[in-house]
């Protein structure tokens, strides 16, 4: 038996967005610190590979769009019959557009919130549901962004996003405390993933993020897996409502 306040064994997390980027180090790295783990995402590909990566004793994908968030509580249900029961869940699925907030449309300001905030609460609401009746705590991580602290030109929509799910996050754990649920969020800064990319080969982007940062550099995707690890692990019992922001020292500096 491990006594390590770190340890995930016989805990089942669930991380929607996992099946790449952040979303698969965040499981990958559940999946080493004793969890089984599903992951929730769109393409069944990317699932599939996502699944083989995963060292854990039982692992599920399950494919879907959560921007159809009018199904979400049945899925999850779904997974739940299937998994025997969610105790971790990881927000990470997320979605942005950039573009002028002058020539932002109404539909595509909608979908950013459907994805990047409705469905989160909508999920969470089923996970809070779920251990209702199991009467056992549970641990609720979303991953934000430094655009849950500010914004910059041609985000307007997700940094409305970004900010609304930080104040979700703080009202979910001052409502959900009593049923043993911590909510918590973690903040990536600017991070080298396959969506990134672009951004990082542009040479004035990239120069103008590492001098930004007082690490120097750009952040990994197991730099937020860390953080996560110790948000779903019985080290942050005492901790709910709190967002870590992991970003090389970007906030800190003036």
């Amino acid at each position: 038996m491990n006594n390590s306040p770190f340890s995930l064994s016989g805990k089942t997390a669930l991380v929607t967005g996992g099946s790449r980027g952040i979303g698969l180090a965040i499981a990958k790295a559940l999946a080493e610190n004793g969890a089984d783990v599903a992951i929730l995402a769109r393409d069944k590909k990317r699932l599939a590979a996502a699944k083989k990566q995963l060292r854990c004793k039982k692992a599920w994908t399950f494919a879907y769009d959560l921007e159809k968030t009018e199904r979400i509580e049945k899925i999850f249900n779904a997974i739940v019959k299937e998994t025997g029961g969610i105790d971790i869940l990881v927000n990470c699925a997320g979605a942005t557009i950039r573009a002028k907030a002058e020539d932002i449309t109404t539909e595509s300001f909608e979908n950013i919130m459907n994805i990047n905030l409705t469905a989160v609460l909508k999920i969470s609401q089923a996970f809070c549901r779920h251990h209702i009746k199991t009467g056992e705590g549970g641990k609720i991580i979303n991953i934000g962004s430094l655009m849950c602290h500010g914004a910059r030109p041609t985000t307007a929509a997700y940094a409305a996003s970004k900010g609304g799910l930080l104040m979700l996050t703080k009202s979910l754990a001052v409502e959900w405390a009593k049923y043993g649920i911590n909510v918590n969020a973690a903040g990536p800064g600017y991070i080298a993933t396959e969506l990134t990319k672009p951004l990082r080969e542009d040479k004035k982007f990239n120069k103008w993020v590492i001098s930004k940062t007082p690490l120097g550099r750009w952040g990994q995707p197991e730099d937020i897996a860390a953080t996560a690890v110790f948000l779903a692990s019985p080290a942050s019992d005492f901790i709910t409502g709190q967002i870590i922001y992991i970003d090389g020292g970007w906030l800190a500096a003036l």
